[in-house]
């Protein structure tokens, strides 16, 4: 099928595209109620939708590395960060002239990939829409050689504060976008340190360390504006260390990553790289799109336009 939607006369004309769309009914506050509503909203936008719910971690990618692709047009994940990665991983167990683009409906709690593209929690109808338009743009994808083995990620990777952030926010999963707010704050009353060393562009980099992250996106967490000259199209991944601060400081620092402002602190560090190694610590934890997966040593490289998606 055309993807770009045309005619032979560049026209657009309407698609009616078959998309395999894997639901995370546990995602997010509302849970199963907006899964109900997922199905008539694609039929009324003409997209054919063979809908399959996920009942436990895993299965996102089992549903998504097992199904025939050839009889779908798209391949979308609708929960949040974790439900996106693990289609992701399904997806990469095809051989790459079997990959289909993929498309997003975010209905999780944090959703970080899908608010890089101005898609907020919940907004079904404006995800539907897009996909329905079948603009598919080749994008950046991270691949990920850790201790554990292997992953590919399109948001974010990092370890050190922002993993044991996540590890506290899941006590915090009522709270929906705010868990990892809370997660942080909480952190903070007690910060670790740790040396870090990375070889990036070329360039070893070791320093004090409270939080290591590598962004092929803007966005972690729910709202946090990581890396806020992040692109997911210019071959390249950005990298931001933060060093050791007072805990007064680190405070003032927390609410500035709202809006991307913390790169300006001297303590904060950014560059850009193909390819960044983590060299140490040795048998650290990582966080992976929100996921703990995997541990140091890392090697993580971009993969440049590897994956379609379906975005405005």
């Amino acid at each position: 099928m055309n993807m770009d939607g045309q005619d032979g006369q560049g026209k657009r004309k309407p698609l009616k595209l078959k998309i395999l769309l894997i639901a995370n009914p546990a995602s997010g506050a509302c849970r199963g109620r907006q899964i109900r509503r997922l199905h008539a909203a694609c039929t009324a936008r003409g997209l054919h939708a063979d809908l399959r719910l996920t009942a436990r971690r895993g299965d996102a990618t089992w549903i998504a590395a097992t199904a025939d692709l050839t009889r779908y047009d798209a391949l979308v994940a609708a929960g949040g960060d974790g439900t996106l990665f693990e289609v992701l991983n399904g997806l990469y167990q095809k051989p790459a002239a079997e990959r289909l683009p993929l498309g997003i409906v975010p209905l999780g709690t944090g959703n970080a990939f899908a608010r890089h593209l101005g898609l907020l929690p919940g907004a079904i109808g404006q995800a539907l829409d897009i996909i329905a338009t079948g603009r598919r743009r080749d994008i950046d994808v991270a691949e990920i050689d850790h201790a554990g083995g292997q992953c590919y990620s399109l948001n974010i990777a990092g370890l050190g504060f922002a993993t044991d952030a996540a590890v506290l926010a899941a006590r915090f999963k009522a709270l929906g976008g705010l868990a990892y707010s809370a997660g942080s704050l909480l952190k903070m009353m007690n910060p670790a340190s740790f040396t870090v060393r990375i070889l990036a562009g070329g360039e070893v980099i070791t320093s004090p360390c409270l939080l290591f992250e590598i962004a092929n996106t803007r966005y972690t967490g729910s709202r946090f504006l990581i890396a806020p000259a992040a692109r997911f199209d210019d071959g390249l991944l950005d990298w931001i260390l933060v060093k050791p601060m007072a805990r007064r400081r680190l405070l003032r620092l927390f609410p500035s990553v709202y809006r991307g402002r913390h790169i300006a602190y001297p303590e904060v560090v950014t560059g850009r790289a193909g390819a960044i190694d983590i060299v140490a610590p040795a048998d650290y934890p990582l966080t992976i799109d929100g996921e703990i997966i995997g541990r140091t040593p890392a090697r993580i490289r971009c993969l440049p336009g590897d994956v379609g998606l379906l975005c405005a």
